[in-house]
């Protein structure tokens, strides 16, 4: 296969305008696999390592553009490049259609009145804007990841002597005064404030809040590294403290995938000073804790948000979604002898977690593995390829180098979803839908292209895959929830009520065929 390189000289975009690119150019007739990127040494690391890099990748500088693809048809070389230049000039002219500042300073001489920053930029430029954005006391949200753990450190202690919000590197969800940052959704304002190490499992316990008929007051992102030991939870402690002197916020959730235990411990001694009740939200497959002074304790995302419920109204607990188990054994008899697994492949990393989790409890003794599963044995060898009962995360490094994330674009996904259709054990696939700012216009109806491809492959090997679904958002969201599902149940997939209700459904159906 001949790789094609394209590059275009002193010509940046953030990362966010390079994930659009991508998604725009990637639906080029004949063009393959394509990636649109910075020149920067990790981004052409990261091409050598997929087989996309060429002399001329190779020969960029950090101000350039790279756009390398392959073509079904190597002859419609000419074609598809000016294809491609028509696509970036149309993308280019869209985003610089009003005056984007070019630095904090010019920044700040736009919006002079304006105290937090959102950067979205490579890594090693990140890290530069950020430090500026700090010394001018400005709390600051980075979008960006390939940031590496020393400047972390160094970005978190500077903006902790100075009493100021560093949320990232690699931070994608947020709230703050009601304005929904990069991966958020539309909630009710209320009295419930939460910090969050993991963007989708945040979004989740927002969204069951606001269906549980309760409200956000601030939703802070730390980055997934800050709970790890290095960083010692600088960015969650110093949020902690804010909201346990917010007028605003009478409940605390805490959410991550489990910690370092020693700083899971800081983390916890320090939450027991906050003078109002924290839930922590630490996913987690082991024995649930009982309740110590304030805090209380979840081992998935569904618990959490029924446990703050709990908290702020004792008449108003939410018990967990049942499962309809006459459905679920109608829907396992449907399936031939040889169709065993469960293939989860989702676009969230928490809800990957925590529908493993669910899995796991549901079905003990039965295999489980995952690309992000912490335990080495239950580790995929492959990301590419599941075994038995798997559960992917699309959104994972592994398969978004020079590609958007599938909350972005689901095309990847969809191919996902056929490959495991086509595999004769595959019994169900169960998957995720998110929506709010930053995903795709009509998530479902990109996936209903997936879920249907991967239907007609299963029918043509005189087989049956079972769809179970969730999609995660609220009718308020510019996707519009109801709006979504429709189209999902239209097409007979099994909709759960949350992520965790979703996998659980998943589950019977496995239970019923075991």
């Amino acid at each position: 296969m001949k790789i094609f390189c394209l590059i275009k000289k002193n010509t940046y975009f953030d990362s966010v305008t390079l994930m659009g690119i991508t998604k725009r150019l990637t639906s080029l007739d004949g063009v393959l696999n394509l990636s649109v990127s910075m020149g920067s040494d990790l981004n052409k690391a990261l091409l050598r390592d997929s087989g996309m890099s060429t002399p001329e990748a190779e020969a960029a500088t950090p101000n350039d553009l790279i756009i390398s693809f392959s073509l079904e048809n190597e002859d419609n070389a000419a074609q598809a490049f000016e294809s491609i230049e028509k696509g970036l000039v149309k993308r280019s002219n869209g985003v610089a259609s009003k005056s984007k500042p070019v630095g904090i300073k010019s920044a700040l001489n736009a919006s002079p009145d304006a105290n937090m920053v959102v950067i979205s930029l490579p890594g090693e430029y990140a890290v530069l804007e950020a430090k500026k954005a700090l010394q001018h006391h400005l709390h600051v949200m980075m979008f960006s990841d390939n940031v590496s753990i020393e400047d972390e450190l160094m970005l978190k202690s500077l903006a902790h002597e100075k009493g100021l919000l560093m949320m990232g590197p690699d931070c994608g969800t947020a709230i703050i005064n009601q304005k929904a940052l990069c991966f958020a959704n539309v909630v009710n304002q209320g009295r419930v404030g939460v910090i969050g190490a993991s963007g989708t499992g945040t979004q989740e316990i927002t969204v069951l809040l606001d269906q549980y008929g309760y409200g956000i007051s601030q939703v802070i992102g730390t980055g997934g590294r800050d709970l790890s030991k290095s960083i010692n939870a600088i960015m969650m402690c110093d949020a902690l403290q804010a909201l346990a002197q917010d007028p605003e916020t009478d409940l605390i959730v805490l959410v991550s995938k489990p910690p370092e235990v020693s700083v899971a411990e800081k983390v916890s001694n320090l939450a027991k000073q906050v003078g109002k009740p924290v839930v922590v939200c630490f996913l987690n497959e082991g024995v649930s804790r009982a309740a110590d002074a304030n805090l209380h304790f979840a081992n998935t995302l569904e618990e959490g948000a029924q446990k703050a419920v709990a908290l702020l109204n004792a008449s108003g607990r939410v018990e967990p979604v049942a499962v309809d188990t006459a459905l679920a054994a109608e829907l396992s008899k449907r399936l031939d002898a040889n169709q065993k697994y469960l293939r989860g492949v989702f676009c969230g990393g928490t809800l990957t977690d925590e529908a493993r989790i669910i899995f796991k409890n549901q079905c003990p003794g039965l295999p489980c593995y995952s690309n992000v599963a912490k335990k080495q044995q239950e580790k995929l060898a492959n990301p590419n390829e599941s075994v038995k009962n798997s559960f992917v995360d699309m959104g994972d490094d592994a398969f978004t180098v020079g590609k958007p994330h599938p909350m972005i674009d689901p095309t990847l996904r969809n191919l996902r979803l056929v490959q495991e259709a086509a595999d004769p054990q595959t019994a169900v696939i169960l998957f995720d839908v998110v929506l709010g700012f930053g995903s795709n216009e009509d998530p479902a109806g990109v996936t209903l292209e997936g879920i249907e491809a991967a239907k007609k492959v299963a029918q043509q090997q005189g087989r049956e895959v079972i769809f179970v679904g969730y999609v995660l958002g609220t009718d308020k969201d510019p996707q519009i929830m109801k709006l979504q599902m429709q189209k999902l149940e239209s097409a007979g997939v099994i909709l759960g009520k949350n992520n965790a209700h979703a996998a659980r459904i998943a589950a019977e159906i496995i239970r019923g065929i075991q």
